[in-house]
């Protein structure tokens, strides 16, 4: 008896806290006091049931290669130059490669040591003399290049979460696809879509590159030859009805300085009330934005956003102390949203918006209502057949079944997970295995009271002979449906999470539940009595 009271107990909290956490999911409930003292955590509703926006988006790894190969070869020179080595600029060449030279032959030697301590990752892709000097081409190793497409889509994963959270949108699903360099954004619930694509999409790629004032833009725009380590862009002139002109402007090639090196950034406004972006660098960053402004005193320093200059200011001096301000021309929204942007993170490569995709409320709510008229007359069905062929013991079946649908809602608010309409068809599905469990203990028990044994031993030896194939059936289930999770996409991924909780609850129900209402039916009957099976 003592047994059985413990089991009782076990399966009563069990169900109160089910309970508990399926409950402030009901909109009648969340508006009532009892919302107050029950836990605050809800079921997630997916893109596909709430509305929402659906995104594609594509990185620029060749970009990234580029960006990540310009630091490297500051990182180089400056390296070097603690060694007493003399290294010329570095210059970005076609191909993701990297071309400098050193100034004396002698420390040639000394140079390729530096590359095999420090720079691992860099290999020399050429070499060969010129003028007295030794030209190096250094390229990235494969292996690093498949490390940092890793990396930099990791870190654009990152950013684009920040920059949504930032933007207040709740329950967003992000995952990046490796093999073609994208990453998918599901935002369910959605009320402003085009300013949040806007921030989303917004690649905040900054960039601090020299002006190269030996050069006529509109000339080089008309046709002209542009020098080797210059490139023509444009920069943004705000017009009187709001809108910018661009007009161009000659800037050098090497990014002295990213946007990585920002530690933060926020809206300020000047003596005439116009809005700018205050930046502060990190250590690294102040102690580069010091040294590139102390060279290159009384030149002008483009601010490049996503390849577009917003300002180019000439540096009076030594800028200290790790701070600058990005000008030109803002709105106060506008000032907002690049803050939010790069106080998230700069994407560590330009982004592009390759696809988008509505899903308007009144299509989810549409999914929803199918859905649970899907699994209203799907257990209908099963609790009817339940009966009419179980008697009894088929209507134990059905409360168990019952109790399994709220355990696996109630794990779906716990764990925070995400129900779209393939987890209603997981659902579905789990309802139906949930009852097969039942289906094999009730033919065993059926069959042990054919062979002559009582009640009380029929139900012993039914429950105990049916609980190994049942694990051992669910259990390869739970790893297949993990499976899908760990390698599917959004919905696949939404499909195993509600098969496994309903696999898990399930067998719990139908071996642990179920058959407290058979023991406590041996127990209060004499030994000959029936068993509605």
């Amino acid at each position: 008896m003592k047994k059985l009271n413990w089991r009782v107990a076990l399966t009563l909290v069990v169900l109160v806290l089910g309970a508990a956490y399926v409950l402030p999911s009901i909109p009648a409930v969340q508006n009532s006091p009892l919302a107050r003292i029950l836990p605050d955590r809800r079921i997630n509703l997916g893109l596909d049931l709430k509305g929402g926006i659906h995104l594609t988006l594509g990185v620029d790894m060749k970009k990234a290669l580029e960006n990540s190969l310009a630091i490297a070869g500051d990182d180089l020179r400056n390296a070097a130059r603690e060694d007493e080595i003399v290294v010329l600029k570095p210059t970005l060449l076609p191909g993701e490669r990297l071309e400098l030279a050193l100034l004396t032959v002698d420390k040639e030697s000394a140079f390729e040591d530096l590359l095999k301590k420090q720079f691992k990752q860099m290999r020399v892709d050429g070499k060969q003399p010129r003028e007295g000097r030794v030209v190096y081409t250094l390229a990235y190793t494969q292996d690093y290049v498949k490390q940092l497409t890793k990396l930099t889509l990791d870190q654009a994963v990152k950013t684009i979460r920040n920059r949504i959270d930032e933007f207040g949108v709740a329950e967003p699903d992000i995952r990046k696809q490796q093999d073609e360099n994208r990453i998918q954004v599901q935002l369910p619930g959605l009320q402003d879509p085009e300013r949040a694509i806007k921030i989303i999409g917004k690649t905040a790629h900054l960039e601090f590159r020299m002006v190269d004032d030996t050069v006529d833009p509109e000339q080089a725009k008309k046709g002209g030859v542009l020098p080797p380590g210059s490139e023509l862009s444009v920069i943004l002139h705000r017009s009187k009805d709001g809108g910018y002109l661009e007009k161009p402007i000659a800037l050098k090639k090497e990014v002295v300085l990213t946007g990585e090196a920002i530690s933060d950034a926020q809206v300020h406004f000047g003596n005439y009330g116009e809005p700018y972006v205050g930046i502060a660098f990190n250590p690294r960053g102040a102690r580069s934005f010091e040294r590139l402004t102390g060279e290159n005193v009384k030149k002008r320093m483009a601010i490049v956003l996503d390849g577009k200059v917003y300002s180019a200011p000439v540096i009076q001096e030594k800028i200290s102390g790790g701070k600058a301000s990005i000008t030109g021309s803002f709105t106060p929204e506008e000032a907002a949203d690049l803050a939010v942007v790069l106080r998230a993170g700069s994407l560590p490569a330009p982004v592009s918006v390759l696809e988008q995709r509505s899903v308007g409320p009144s299509l989810g709510q549409e999914s929803i209502d199918k859905g649970v008229i899907s699994t209203l007359v799907g257990g209908a069905l099963i609790i009817l057949f339940m009966v009419a062929y179980y008697g009894l013991s088929g209507l134990v079946a059905d409360v168990v079944l019952l109790l399994n649908i709220v355990l696996t809602l109630a794990g779906l608010a716990l764990f925070g997970a995400t129900l779209t309409l393939p987890g209603i068809a997981g659902i579905i599905l789990t309802i139906g295995m949930a009852v097969d469990a039942n289906v094999l203990i009730y033919e065993r028990i059926r069959e042990e009271i054919r062979k002559g044994l009582s009640v009380a031993a029929a139900v012993d030896l039914g429950f105990d002979r049916a609980t190994l194939t049942i694990v051992d059936a669910n259990l390869t289930s739970v790893l297949t449906a993990a499976i899908l999770y760990q390698f599917g996409t959004g919905p696949i991924r939404g499909f195993a999470v509600t098969l496994i909780l309903g696999i898990l609850t399930s067998m719990f129900t139908a071996i642990f539940v179920s058959r407290i209402f058979f023991d406590w039916y041996v127990k209060r009957r004499p030994e000959a009595a029936t068993l509605s099976i």
